[in-house]
């Protein structure tokens, strides 16, 4: 029997589809490991983070290991294109069906309609530009209405009110937002407005529910706050209970930013290694053990000393634990919060998206006890 030749573009098209199919496929059971619960229990954030960011990114824009070599590349859903050209019904279909002549495939065989409407919904609340269309959600339409002419499509403020207001409108998407900025105090200032800035009181303009609807798409979009925290002094957006939130940590003046007693937290410094881990937490080093195997020695090393197999093929480099410099800098809280945000321009995703505090914790005690501690003790032994 002859067959019909296939030319080399579908062929590489196929190959494509097939890597994408595949590493949707190995992603979920890598990332949730024996623990893992099933798609029909995880957040939205959790399906994007197991089945659409091998190939999308971490922050929705395509920057993913698999970029260089789909063609055309993952969508961008950062990008003013997308938030023009995508509507919710045609994301919905897409991820239902797929999209012919891309590396995107349908998902329908593993997820239900519902799972695939909340994950849509959270890749427009959380990478897609601020909207005044109909298919918006209500906190992304108020944002883009009211705020986003001071506090910019992104959250970071507008290039003229940035320029022209002092002080300058609160740039969302910086650390020290995330750190400074509970859910009530924002509702508050909403509601009343900032004192000697130019924030306007709108509560008597927008309802309760609006205030609380903008207020929680920043929180999310912008300050990417875990969607369990999104939410901590009532109910969430969509209606469900806040779950009870971390104990937060007890101030201790000796362990700011990690450091030791009157250090300054300058970039040469060295770290305090006697710093305990963040919100009170205890992590378990066994646990921790079993997470780093299954899901982060591919990159770090089984050693810790960025050798893992995937090391090869990532630019920057994974972070190499077992050095000098990493045993000098990567205390219990620097690894805590490395884990949980990510590293912006690299491989490493934000785990926050997926595990628990208590998780988190339990990698980076492994983690510290088993390559940096035990080196440092080493150390200090051959001296």
């Amino acid at each position: 029997m002859s067959r019909t030749p296939i030319s080399t573009r579908t062929a590489r098209r196929w190959l494509a589809a097939a890597l994408a199919l595949a590493a949707g496929w190995l992603a979920a059971p890598a990332l949730a490991g024996d623990r893992g619960p099933s798609a029909a229990q995880q957040t939205p954030a959790a399906l994007y983070h197991n089945y659409c960011s091998v190939c999308h990114g971490d922050q929705g824009d395509g920057n993913s290991r698999a970029k260089g070599s789909l063609k055309p590349a993952p969508r961008d859903f950062t990008s003013a294109q997308s938030g023009q050209e995508l509507t919710r019904e045609r994301m919905i279909a897409a991820v239902t069906t797929g999209v012919p002549g891309t590396a995107m495939v349908g998902w329908r065989s593993q997820l239900s309609d519902d799972q695939i409407a909340k994950v849509v919904d959270y890749v427009r609340d959380t990478f897609m530009r601020p909207s005044i269309a109909a298919d918006a959600s209500r906190g992304r339409q108020i944002y883009a209405r009211i705020c986003s002419v001071c506090h910019g499509d992104r959250g970071a403020g507008s290039m003229w009110a940035s320029a022209n207001l002092n002080p300058a409108p609160r740039d969302f998407s910086s650390p020290a937002a995330k750190n400074e900025l509970s859910r009530d105090r924002m509702l508050a200032a909403v509601a009343a407005g900032r004192p000697n800035t130019a924030m306007q009181a709108y509560g008597n303009r927008l309802s309760k529910d609006d205030m609380e609807a903008v207020v929680d798409y920043i929180r999310g979009a912008f300050m990417r706050i875990p969607e369990q925290e999104a939410n901590i002094s009532g109910t969430h957006a969509r209606g469900a209970p806040a779950p009870e939130r971390a104990p937060a940590a007890k101030p201790a003046a000796q362990e700011h930013a990690g450091h030791g007693p009157g250090a300054a937290a300058g970039k040469d410094a060295k770290a305090y290694m006697a710093a305990v881990m963040p919100h009170g937490l205890v992590g378990d080093a066994v646990a921790g053990k079993k997470f780093y195997d299954a899901n982060c020695a591919t990159c770090h090393g089984v050693k810790g000393d960025g050798q893992g197999p995937r090391a090869y093929f990532i630019n920057p480099k994974p972070a190499v634990f077992t050095s000098d410099q990493g045993r000098g800098v990567y205390n219990r809280p620097l690894i805590f919060d490395a884990v949980s945000a990510g590293r912006r321009g690299t491989e490493m995703p934000a785990w926050d998206k997926v595990l628990t505090k208590q998780e988190i914790a339990n990698v980076s005690e492994y983690v510290f006890r088993a390559f940096i501690q035990s080196g440092a003790n080493k150390n200090v032994a051959k001296k």
